[in-house]
C-alpha cells in the first residue's frame, strides 16, 4: 500500500474526531484571494496605467493578458519541476515572488519592465495556484476535504465581485501604483501567516511520479478537464463582458451592484458546495451546471426586466460559486497520486479559456451584439451536461473518493 494510500485510510479512520485547521486554510483562501485580484486588478486602473507607462489603454490592457499566458504556459512544467519539493517551501517561494513581482509593477515606469513583472506574478500564481487545491487536501480529514477545498478558493468569488471594485476604487483614491504596492503588503503579512499556521508536507517522490502528459491517461482525468475548459469559457464569455451587456439592457448604473449580488451568491454556493461535496459531487457539478443555464435561460428571453435580471444573477453565482472547488475536487479524485499534475493542468486550461472567453466574446460582440452572450453560454453548457452525465463511473462519480469504499 502506498503512502498516500496509508495516509487516506488513515484520515479516514481518525475522521470523526478531527477539525479543520481554519487558520491555516484560510491563509490558502487569501492566497487565492490575493493572486486572482492581482490578475484582474488592471481593468479597473487601465486610463492611469496607459497614461503613465506612455502606452495605449490596449497595450495597457495586455497587462491582464500576459498574466494569464504566464499561469497557462508554465503552470505544468514547474509543477512537475518542484514535484519533489516539500509544499510549504514552495508555497512561500511562489508567495514571496509574487510580492516582488507586484513590487516592480508598481515602481515601473517602462512598459516592456512591466510586462515582465506581469509575466512572472502570472507564473508565480499559476504555481501557486496548482498547489493549493491540493494543499488543502492535505490538511483535511477526508470526510472535511471537500470543505477544506471550498473554503481555500472562496477567495476566487470575493476577489472577483468584491476585491475588483475595491482594488479600483483604492487606485482612483491613492494611484494605481499605491493598489499594487498594497498587495505586495498583503503578500508579505501572507508570508508571515503561512509561515506561522500552515503544517509542512512532503513533495512527491521520483519514482511515485507519473509523468504529466501521461497524467490525461488516467480514467477520469480527461473529462474533467473538458468540462473545466468549456464551462469556465463559457462563463467567462459572460462574465468579461457582463458591463457591456448591462449597457445593452439600460442597467450600465448597476453593474456594482450586480456584481455585489453574484458575489454574495457564490459565497453561498461555496457554502453549500462544501458542506456536500464529499457525498454529492457529482449531484452539486450537474446542478451547478443547470443554474447557470437556467441563468443563461433567463438574460436570453426575459432580461427586459430588472428584477428578473438580478434573479437571473443570483441563479448565476449559486451555480458558479461552487463550481471551482467542484472542479478541483474532481481532478484531485481522479488523479489521485498524481493529482499535484493534474491540478497544474486544470490551471493551464482555466486560464486559457479565460483568455479565450475575453477573444470569443470579442468576435461576439462585433459580429453579434451582446445580446449573443448568454446564448453562447448555453451552447457551451450543453456539452457540459454531457460529458458531465456520462462520466458517472470516473471524473464525476456519484462514489466520490472521500466516501467509504468496499
Amino acid at each position: 500500500m502506498s503512502n498516500h494510500t496509508t495516509q487516506l485510510v488513515g484520515s479516514r479512520g481518525a475522521s470523526g474526531n478531527q477539525k479543520l485547521p481554519l487558520a491555516a486554510l484560510l491563509a490558502l483562501a487569501t492566497a487565492v484571494f490575493i493572486t486572482s485580484l492581482t490578475e484582474t486588478l488592471p481593468a479597473g486602473l487601465l486610463p492611469a496605467m496607459s497614461a503613465d507607462l506612455a502606452v495605449g489603454e490596449s497595450a495597457a490592457g495586455q497587462t491582464v493578458t500576459i498574466y494569464a499566458i504566464g499561469t497557462a504556459l508554465t503552470a505544468i512544467p514547474l509543477t512537475a519541476a518542484t514535484a519533489g519539493w516539500r509544499r510549504k517551501r514552495l508555497l512561500l517561494s511562489a508567495m514571496a515572488g509574487f510580492a516582488v513581482a507586484n513590487t516592480v509593477t508598481a515602481v515601473s515606469g517602462y512598459y516592456p519592465l512591466t510586462m515582465a513583472a506581469r509575466f512572472v506574478a502570472g507564473v508565480a500564481a499559476g504555481l501557486a495556484w496548482a498547489l493549493l487545491a491540493g494543499y488543502a487536501r492535505r490538511l483535511a480529514p477526508a470526510h472535511l476535504q471537500g470543505k477544506a477545498i471550498a473554503i481555500a478558493m472562496a477567495g476566487i468569488p470575493v476577489a472577483l465581485s468584491l476585491g475588483v471594485p475595491a482594488g479600483t476604487f483604492l487606485g482612483k483614491a491613492i494611484g494605481w501604483r499605491s493598489a499594487f504596492l498594497i498587495m505586495t503588503v498583503l503578500t508579505v503579512a501572507l508570508l508571515a501567516w503561512i509561515t506561522a499556521t500552515v503544517p509542512d508536507h512532503p513533495g512527491q517522490r521520483r519514482e511515485g511520479r507519473t509523468p504529466v502528459l501521461r497524467t490525461l491517461r488516467i480514467p477520469g482525468v480527461t473529462p474533467v478537464l473538458t468540462v473545466t475548459l468549456v464551462f469556465v469559457l463559457a462563463h467567462t464569455i459572460l462574465y468579461t463582458y457582463i458591463a457591456t451587456f448591462l449597457d445593452h439592457l439600460g442597467m450600465g448604473g448597476s453593474i456594482d451592484l450586480v456584481l455585489l449580488v453574484f458575489g454574495a451568491a457564490s459565497l453561498v454556493s461555496i457554502w453549500i458546495v462544501g458542506a456536500h461535496i464529499h457525498r454529492r459531487l457529482r449531484t452539486l457539478t450537474i446542478a451547478s451546471a443547470l443554474l447557470v443555464a437556467v441563468a443563461a435561460a433567463i438574460l436570453a428571453v426575459l432580461a427586459d426586466s430588472s428584477a428578473l435580471v438580478y434573479a437571473a444573477v443570483t441563479l448565476w453565482g449559486l451555480g458558479w460559486g461552487g463550481a471551482p472547488t467542484l472542479l478541483q475536487t474532481a481532478v484531485g479524485d481522479a488523479g489521485g497520486e498524481s493529482a499535484d499534475a493534474a491540478q497544474a493542468m486544470l490551471v493551464t486550461l482555466w486560464n486559457a479559456a479565460m483568455a479565450g472567453g475575453g477573444v470569443v466574446g470579442g468576435i461576439l460582440l462585433g459580429q453579434l451584439g451582446s445580446e449573443s452572450f448568454p446564448w453562447s453560454v448555453l451552447a457551451l453548457l450543453v456539452p457540459v451536461l454531457i460529458v458531465v452525465t456520462a462520466a458517472r463511473r470516473h471524473g464525476f462519480p456519484a462514489l466520490t473518493s472521500a466516501s467509504p469504499r468496499p
